[in-house]
């Protein structure tokens, strides 16, 4: 009996001294405390708003200018939010199907409409049914889903007034089997990708995957590797040899960018075997967002990583850093179903720019001149954040 109080009074002292460690590590307490939140905050406001759209960039393309093809463009730019003032669409008028193509491989469209020529006369004087195309971007599917869906609601209702009025103008008359079809569905929509194919989720997933799996094994492993020096006291040693500090910490951001590398090769190429992931763009332009994605985010490892003393506080650290980087990137979740303020915060992650070029050559085949700005983005970021981590890492080093 008294071994078995003993044993348990041990217990306890360990329990005792392991939370009084805990409660001593400011890092630690505020790292528990900010992540349950950022979970919470982060689920709460991404998931109701899936269903959604508002001031989505969709491109039109009327090669119509008629009386009707002008009302479907009003109808669509006053298109209202359910219960709300905003607008769903930001309609902006395209010239013709290649400037669709690059606008949307930037980024700076959502989707377009293509009214077609003839498409009035059609309609009112031939009683043919027409065509509208909806050209939709593959890097976006459940934007792209929705917004199909929303325009095939629209045109159909559209196409049932439109129904109503000529029918009951042709009360009395005789006619012929196609003109009865156009009468009862004057507009027929198709829906296009902008490449060949129907991509998968994984598609669309796959890019964010290997953003993610990339700066996670950066962050994470640059943090812990210089942690665990300073732990176990090999840190000492490295500092007293004839090598720089700087030269410090490229060593140990070289290493950790082969891993982040391998390990992104690897969820390619499983995406490419098991799940039939396609690449339509440039392997080589892949390879150089994924560094420059590393680099972006090597700063803010070594800043993590100078301001710990140990390891494990350094993980609980980054976790809460990559945590909601995961939700507002847009790795999983379209950016554009997020709150204004989410948006504005995703748009200073680099992660976000790093998912986007990502996508943009995975599924849209973008080429380098169409994810400029995303890789210029993060090359700042990277040029920003060394030049505050190294001169910190050097000072925080050798005090």
């Amino acid at each position: 009996m008294k071994r078995l109080i003993g044993f348990f009074s041990d217990s306890g002292q360990v329990t005792k001294k392991d939370l009084k460690d805990f409660y001593r590590d400011r890092a630690r307490i505020i790292s528990f405390i900010i992540m349950p939140l950022f979970m919470m905050i982060m689920v709460g406001f991404v998931f109701p708003s899936q269903s959604s759209l508002k001031d989505v960039p969709v491109g039109i393309l009327n090669l119509d200018n008629g009386t009707v093809s002008r009302q479907v463009v009003d109808a669509l730019t006053n298109l209202k939010v359910q219960d709300s003032t905003k607008k769903v669409m930001i309609v902006k008028p395209v010239q013709n199907e290649t400037a669709i193509k690059e606008l949307i491989q930037k980024q700076d469209l959502s989707g377009a409409i293509v009214i077609p020529a003839g498409f009035t006369n059609g309609l009112l004087k031939n009683h043919t049914q027409q065509k509208i195309t909806i050209v939709t971007d593959q890097s976006n599917p459940q934007i792209s889903s929705i917004l199909t869906t929303l325009l095939g609601q629209v045109f159909n209702q559209m196409g049932k007034q439109m129904s109503t009025v000529a029918i009951k103008s042709t009360i009395g008359t005789h006619l012929s089997n196609s003109t009865v079809t156009a009468l009862v569905t004057p507009m027929v929509v198709e829906s296009k990708g902008l490449v060949a194919g129907k991509p998968n989720y994984f598609q669309f997933v796959a890019p964010g995957v290997i953003a993610m799996v990339t700066m996670m094994a950066v962050m994470m492993g640059l943090a812990g590797s210089i942690a665990r020096e300073k732990e176990q006291g090999t840190m000492d040693g490295i500092l007293v040899a004839p090598v720089s500090r700087v030269s410090i910490i490229m060593g140990k951001t070289g290493a950790q960018t082969v891993r982040g590398l391998m390990q992104g090769a690897i969820v390619l190429v499983l995406a490419m075997t098991l799940f039939h992931v396609k690449v339509y763009g440039n392997f080589l332009i892949m390879l150089v967002v994924v560094i420059l994605g590393i680099f972006s985010f090597v700063g803010l490892g070594i800043l993590v990583s100078a301001a710990v003393e140990e390891q494990e506080t350094a993980m609980t650290i980054m976790m809460t850093v990559t945590f909601p980087m995961l939700f507002l990137s847009g790795a999983f979740f379209p950016v554009q179903q997020m709150p204004g303020f989410m948006q504005a915060i995703s748009k200073c992650i680099p992660l976000t720019y790093e998912v986007q070029a990502l996508r943009q050559v995975v599924v849209l085949g973008a080429g380098l001149t169409e994810v400029l700005r995303p890789v210029l983005i993060l090359l700042g970021f990277g040029v920003v954040t060394l030049a505050i981590s190294v001169p910190a890492f050097k000072r925080v080093i050798t005090t």
